[in-house]
């Protein structure tokens, strides 16, 4: 018997995006509601109450009603939002980092963010290590394509693109008064003491990411050699057809306009030639790992099926 799914916001782009990875997979019964009925409180609970698993691509207000709507229905949860990353009672989705078994036997399970996707991946294994710090100050850098805004952002970014002699958005720093959405979950799943100094940026090219974190090496306290932290990474990441650590060293690292996108990360770990400074990147599709490819991976583990099934590998 086919497991029921129903995706509450499938009309976004993570949700579309989903959908797309879902075509021609008959292990799922698609439960989809008309343009009418899509924010029909009633049509969604039933929806909700009907299905095997929910895949929430709400923002997070919505997100935390539609937990609600399905409370007594005992449907399982993935939720795409920001709402329940650290929330009491649910499992973090990156089973790289927490476990695939404690993902497969959860009820509720929240996505992570883009960016934490690519900063935990790099720092968290090395923290638990012990060649980096749990007690360092950290800093993020990172660029993201716009997509990453949802569809205000989209608009932003595109509205001006065919009015001749508007230069358009080249660059977009934000979160300027800090205290970013993403901060707990990176603090906390990386075990750090305090939350990284986070500096995002979005860039005009609709998908893709880049998530890069500096070290000072000859300053922090107990950090490992460059190649101690790239050789450990590799070790960690063995096998995963996912994640992938890179060892040719590239003199850049681009995000291309054009790219296609996919659900996978490379990993990288530059360094000067002392090994005193050292800079930990993750490549990665803000849309893929970073949403509707972790969506499909958590639901694959849930539902007992070959976590890569569906997935667009090959390609960040």
């Amino acid at each position: 018997m086919a497991i029921r799914l129903f995706i509450d916001g499938a009309a976004g782009t993570t949700g579309l995006e989903i959908r797309e990875r879902l075509q021609g997979r008959d292990e799922f019964e698609l439960l989809v509601l008309d343009d009418a009925q899509r924010k029909d409180e009633a049509a969604r609970r039933d929806a909700l109450h009907a299905a095997d698993i929910a895949i929430l691509c709400l923002p997070d207000e919505a997100a935390k009603e539609a937990v609600q709507l399905a409370e007594s229905a005992g449907t399982r949860l993935i939720d795409a939002s920001s709402a329940h990353r650290v929330a009491e009672g649910w499992t973090y989705g990156f089973p790289e980092i927490i476990g695939r078994e404690t993902i497969a036997n959860a009820r509720f399970v929240s996505n992570p963010g883009c960016y934490p996707t690519g900063f935990l991946a790099l720092v968290a294994p090395l923290v638990r290590e012990g060649l980096l710090p749990a007690d360092w100050p950290y800093t993020v850098n990172a660029v993201s394509g716009y997509s990453g805004g949802g569809n205000a952002l989209i608009e932003r970014f595109e509205q001006f693109e065919n009015l001749e002699g508007h230069p358009g958005i080249a660059f977009r720093a934000y979160g300027l008064q800090l205290g970013h959405k993403h901060l707990p979950e990176m603090q906390a799943y990386a075990g750090l003491a305090f939350a990284p100094v986070f500096s995002p940026a979005v860039v005009p090219t609709f998908r893709g990411m880049l998530v890069d974190v500096p070290l000072p090496l000859e300053a922090m306290p107990r950090a490992g050699r460059p190649e101690q932290l790239a050789q450990h990474l590799t070790a960690f990441y063995q096998g995963s057809a996912i994640i992938v650590v890179v060892e040719t060293r590239y003199s850049e690292m681009i995000l291309r306009q054009d790219v296609e996108g996919g659900d996978g990360m490379t990993l990288h770990v530059y360094a000067n030639a002392d090994g005193t400074q050292a800079r930990l990147v993750a490549h990665l599709d803000n849309l893929g790992k970073g949403a509707s490819g972790a969506a499909i991976q958590n639901l694959n583990i849930m539902c007992g099926l070959p976590e890569t099934t569906g997935l667009r590998l090959g390609a960040a």
